[in-house]
């Protein structure tokens, strides 16, 4: 069956940086456009960032372009998002998604998401 665990997050001050992944299994991961998706407390999920298949072309939402990438590893079944410059604001569980951009940021898979903090 389809898994995505992601990995990587934790409490970082303002201005830290964290590299989340995501391990996928159970599908043929090269084939499918990838995203990232937050959720911060009493919001709603809000879509970060989208990478096709063979990471030719990525998208961005306007909150983070700049200072976050997403990346991925086919050979590993893996995706990435780096993270810089945090901000309070960007406190939030953070999860992977299979498929690209969408409104709402509804996914039939996704997985159980990892926790970013960003305080002082």
């Amino acid at each position: 069956q389809v898994q995505l665990v992601e990995s990587g997050g934790g409490m970082v001050q303002p201005g830290g940086s964290l590299r989340l992944s995501c391990a996928a299994s159970g599908f043929t991961f090269s084939s499918y456009v990838m995203s990232w998706v937050r959720q911060a407390p009493g919001k709603g999920p809000e879509w970060l960032s989208s990478i096709n298949q063979g990471g030719g072309f990525t998208a961005y939402a306007d909150s983070v372009k700049g200072r976050f990438t997403i990346s991925r590893d086919d050979d590993k079944d893996a995706l990435f998002l780096q993270i810089t410059k945090l901000k309070p604001e960007d406190t939030a569980q953070y999860y992977c998604a299979r498929g690209g951009r969408r409104n709402p940021p509804n996914y039939e898979y996704r997985g159980q998401g990892t926790h970013v903090t960003v305080s002082s």
